[in-house]
């Protein structure tokens, strides 16, 4: 029997085509908050692929669920409860914050607002810390890890947890990550100058005079005081007893395999990388998707005025009742209709152009053609998903890193910040105006951010999916990270060749220092010897 020539082309394809790859089996330490949000997604599209999650949550988890279809968990009981994990404790963090952002401008009011910080983050690292060292003293769930034989450790590494168990499990370790314990990423692993990269909280851009080059180095400064005297100690008992004395919780953060870098340059200021760096700025980013009926509703009678949409995360659900009565009664003035997720009560300035909602599809609203402004904290999720859908930004920056994605969206040219310590009914009605004024240059400038971000030859999330395999295939990724990490400071700036440098030419210079004088006393004694 004959062959048609189409089965041999077929097989030919077939053959060609790369297998699929194997399910794996994936340890992942999240982090909460609006950091869980973002890893869920990834975990999602993992579970689809159909790779096996085990996530290990704390009992006191806010956002992170016990039982899910697309993981197992392991939930740990620990005494110490996170301060993230604490909604009543964030809303008066936020008050406080605010109250002392109103007398921002003296030195005081900046000392107390970062001890604010440091205070909230010594007490989140404190929990973290408790809750390694509380699994790791559980023998048999060490033995059933070890037994279960993960193929790597998926971890979120501004708290440590998850760095140091999967260290001490030796499984090949890939980061979700933007922030580490003390500082932006790129910090731990690649060069970073502070001429023209910003430190967290420095609020500059890449672009620095000198008295921001000062403000760059004082917030790096703080940076190390964090790294040094607050997270190193607090995580070194248990690295100490269970990995190795003579080593410290950074260095274990710099030796990850692959650092799944939660930026797109698109926002981000350029700026040195390493080749273990990958980029998936946006990969939570989707399109929208129809709005239930009664929202659809709201948008549609807008008319050609379009709706604004105000969000302040996952944290943060409220403004203070002053401030909340402030953004209102700016609402109100608007010919926009307003869709704004507030938790409280309503203020007594909302006019009825605005919804008030305890929830709103973020995403889908921001898809929505009708949508034309997004107030927001300026979270990395929703400034994403904004520029995902290129709506512009007025945001209102409260806490953390929220100041430092404002600047960069300014510098952008696609969003206004005002500080709301200072907010006015005036001033916030006309940057909204500003925002939504077709004639101003935020539309457009969004237009483009959007466009170059969609750019791109591989999606964000393809691509994390893609190294995550790539590490399992392969057992990490250990030839694209550099060991400089490994090397005393002394050696990673090549003082001891500086000081052999200098030791030689001063070794030389006194040789012939000597020499000279030498033949001097020479020629001066025959000179002598010829006049007598």
């Amino acid at each position: 029997m004959l062959l048609h020539p189409q089965i041999f082309v077929l097989v030919a394809l077939l053959w060609s085509v790369p297998p699929l790859s194997l399910a794996g089996k994936i340890l992942v330490y999240p982090v909460d908050g609006s950091h869980w949000l973002n890893m869920d997604i990834l975990l999602q599209e993992l579970h689809q692929r159909g790779h096996k999650l085990t996530v290990v949550r704390s009992a006191n988890s806010w956002y992170i669920p016990e039982t899910t279809a697309h993981y197992t968990s392991i939930t740990i009981r620990v005494n110490h409860l996170s301060s993230l994990e604490d909604p009543e404790y964030m809303a008066s963090f936020l008050k406080r914050n605010i109250d002392i952002q109103r007398g921002e401008g003296t030195v005081w009011s900046f000392i107390a607002l970062q001890k604010e910080v440091i205070t909230l983050l010594e007490e989140s690292h404190k929990s973290s810390a408790e809750m390694v060292r509380t699994i790791l003293e559980d023998k048999k769930l060490v033995k059933k890890l070890k037994e279960t034989k993960y193929d790597l450790m998926l971890t979120d590494p501004g708290f440590a947890g998850g760095v140091i168990l999967g260290t001490h499990l030796g499984l090949p370790m890939v980061y979700n990550v933007r922030w580490i314990t003390n500082a932006e990423g790129h910090f731990a692993i690649a060069p970073s100058p502070l001429s023209y990269i910003p430190t967290i909280g420095s609020r500059v851009t890449d672009k620095m005079s000198f008295t921001n080059k000062l403000k760059n180095f004082l917030h790096y400064g703080i940076g190390q005081y964090i790294d040094y005297l607050l997270t190193r100690p607090l995580y070194q008992g248990v690295i100490s007893e269970h990995i190795d004395p003579n080593t410290n919780v950074y260095t274990l953060i710099q030796g990850a395999d692959l650092w799944l870098m939660r930026v797109d340059f698109v926002f981000e200021f350029p700026r040195p990388t390493m080749p273990n760096v990958v980029y998936i700025g946006g990969f939570q980013c989707k399109p929208s998707k129809p709005l239930p009926d009664e929202l659809e509703k709201f948008v549609e009678s807008s008319g050609e005025q379009g709706v604004v949409i105000m969000s302040l995360g996952t944290l943060l659900g409220s403004l203070v009742p002053d401030i909340s009565e402030v953004v209102a009664s700016a609402f109100a003035r608007l010919p926009q209709k307003v869709i704004w997720r507030h938790v409280g009560e309503k203020p007594s300035t909302l006019g009825n152009n605005t919804l008030i909602v305890d929830w709103l599809p973020q995403n889908d609203l921001l898809g929505h053609p009708k949508t034309k402004a997004f107030v927001s904290h300026g979270g990395t999720n929703g400034i994403y998903e904004a520029i995902y859908h290129g709506v512009p930004i007025l945001g209102l920056p409260l806490i953390f890193d929220q100041f430092d994605n404002m600047i960069r969206l300014e510098a952008r040219g696609v969003a206004k910040m005002l500080e709301v310590s200072a907010l006015d009914v005036d001033s916030l009605e006309q940057a909204l105006r500003d925002i939504l004024d077709e004639n101003q240059p935020y539309q457009k400038n969004m237009r483009r951010m959007s466009s170059l971000h969609h750019d791109t030859p591989l999606k964000p999330m393809d691509s994390a999916i893609f190294w995550l395999e790539f590490v399992m295939r392969h057992k990490g990724a250990a030839h694209l990270r550099t060991e400089s990490y490994k090397l005393p400071w002394y050696s990673y700036y090549c003082v001891d060749v500086l000081m052999l440098i200098m030791s030689v030419f001063t070794a030389i210079c006194l040789l012939l220092v000597l020499m000279i004088r030498a033949l001097f006393k020479v020629f001066a004694k025959k000179g002598k010897t010829k006049r007598e």
